[in-house]
């Protein structure tokens, strides 16, 4: 087990010493109550995830927000692996930007791991003075101590891929990252790689389009993202729009955690592909289709063809597999990435969605399964949903997944989800050969909670992790 270097910065000083580091005791997830019916602020929970403590599995606090409907959604801290070396840095704070309200709270977990308390609202009107960018979605903690938030819009919802800079002790906003002028069209997440001076940025929509669910006919009409925009580090500019063949709504990003590696993989949502893009020898960008999951011809669902829909996707640190949740057809796969050109498949395990066994969903061909896979029931609960936010361990043995993916798209696609609650799962992982089983002593009932069921989303560890942390 790597020890702590008391003469360091926060996080590991490279992926491989992050790989020794303490197994996982609580995990931080936020939970939505918006389009829920229940009128109640989303909140932090805080899970034990610690076999030998008396409260394994459970939620041990909730830290309600002081706003109704903000939509919380992902995550990121004040300082990481990307600050090793500055032993003025400690990981204490939860940054936690809200897609749907444009807030940005920040929380001290720092004081009591166990018991998060609320430092510091960003409210909307500060954002939108300062930088005229709204909606929120990943947060990435910068080698300069500041804190970088990406946008899907501006204050109004219209399309704009903007980044928010905060100052990493007082988070003040200090204005945009980019130049001005020079967002790009539309936004969603991001992924930096300094050795090679770029940033690689995707887009989802305008939060005009999907802030109250999925139309299909906006997909005809070219208002969801198929690009990819690559960034001069530096300069804070674009360089190069990349167009994704097969490559409709590019959401989570992932460089191999390797600082020197020039390449990397985004999931491809409705086209349900997985994109490898990398560097070119002349320094411009360019990308692949490297897995394509196919459609399912079905009777009873909104299309006659139902796509996967990769909606999060995951590296070990070694960057030996690639994992990623399929949150309609219900599967989470795992590919042996060790040749990024050839990803194989090791591990598939279906958790659930839309087209189990007995539910409202014929599938009528379909290019991968025999038959349709049976209804998930953990410990007496049948889980609704898909899987959907995945997160693994440290040391690349266990994942964790929960099953809501928008409180919007949750309630079109899955009502059952706002009835039920989601749940969070573990996943056990084979590192040697590959393969994955589920833990069946393990579930995070979140239809239990005090207030109602609640969708319970991404996962986070205090001391970093595979889609928190960059290496410089």
């Amino acid at each position: 087990m790597a020890t702590k270097c008391a003469e360091c910065g926060p996080g590991y000083s490279t992926p491989l010493e992050a790989m020794k580091g303490p197994r996982e005791e609580i995990i931080y997830l936020p939970c939505i109550y918006r389009n829920t019916g229940i009128e109640a602020p989303d909140y932090l929970a805080t899970v034990d995830v610690d076999p030998k403590s008396p409260q394994y599995c459970q939620v041990i606090h909730r830290l309600p927000m002081p706003h109704l409907k903000d939509e919380l959604h992902h995550s990121g801290w004040n300082t990481c692996s990307s600050c090793y070396g500055d032993i003025t840095k400690a990981r204490t704070k939860l940054v936690l930007p809200a897609l749907i309200s444009s807030r940005i709270y920040v929380v001290d977990v720092g004081t009591e791991p166990r018991a998060p308390k609320l430092h510091k609202v960003i409210e909307p009107k500060d954002i939108h003075t300062k930088c005229n960018l709204g909606f929120f979605h990943t947060s990435h903690c910068l080698p300069s101590g500041e804190v970088m938030v990406s946008t899907l819009g501006d204050p109004e919802g219209n399309g704009k891929g903007g980044f928010v800079l905060l100052d990493g002790k007082t988070f003040e906003v200090k204005g945009t990252w980019e130049q001005p002028g020079g967002a790009a069209p539309l936004g969603y997440d991001f992924w930096y790689q300094p050795r090679h001076n770029v940033m690689i940025s995707t887009e989802w929509a305008a939060p005009n389009v999907l802030r109250d669910g999925f139309n299909p006919a906006d997909v005809k009409a070219g208002l969801y993202g198929s690009h990819l925009y690559v960034w001069d580090w530096q300069r804070r500019e674009i360089v190069q729009t990349l167009p994704l063949q097969d490559g409709l709504i590019p959401l989570e990003i992932r460089f191999l955690h390797n600082p020197d590696a020039a390449q990397g993989f985004v999931g491809c949502a409705l086209s349900s592909t997985i994109q490898r893009f990398f560097k070119n020898e002349d320094g411009t960008w360019s990308a692949q289709k490297v897995i394509q999951v196919p459609p399912k011809k079905v009777k009873g669902w909104m299309l006659p063809e139902m796509p996967g829909l990769i909606t999060d996707i995951l590296l070990s640190l070694d960057d030996h597999f690639l994992y990623f949740s399929n949150w309609l057809h219900g599967d989470i796969r795992q590919y042996d990435v060790s040749d990024p050109q050839r990803p194989r498949l090791t591990g598939q395990l279906f958790l659930g969605g839309s087209i189990v066994k007995d539910g409202p969903v014929q599938v009528l061909d379909d290019q991968e399964l025999d038959s349709q896979p049976e209804p998930l029931v953990v410990k007496g609960k049948q889980v609704a949903g898909g899987p959907q936010m995945i997160q693994l361990s440290l040391d690349g043995k266990r994942l964790y997944v929960t099953t809501s993916l928008y409180s919007a798209w949750d309630k079109q696609f899955y009502p059952d989800l706002i009835r039920e609650g989601s749940v969070m799962l573990q996943i056990d992982v084979d590192t040697v050969k590959g393969g994955l089983t589920l833990n069946p002593n393990f579930l995070v009932d979140f239809g239990k909670e005090p207030l109602g069921p609640a969708l319970a989303h991404e996962l986070r560890y205090p001391g970093g992790d595979c889609s928190s942390d960059i290496w410089l």
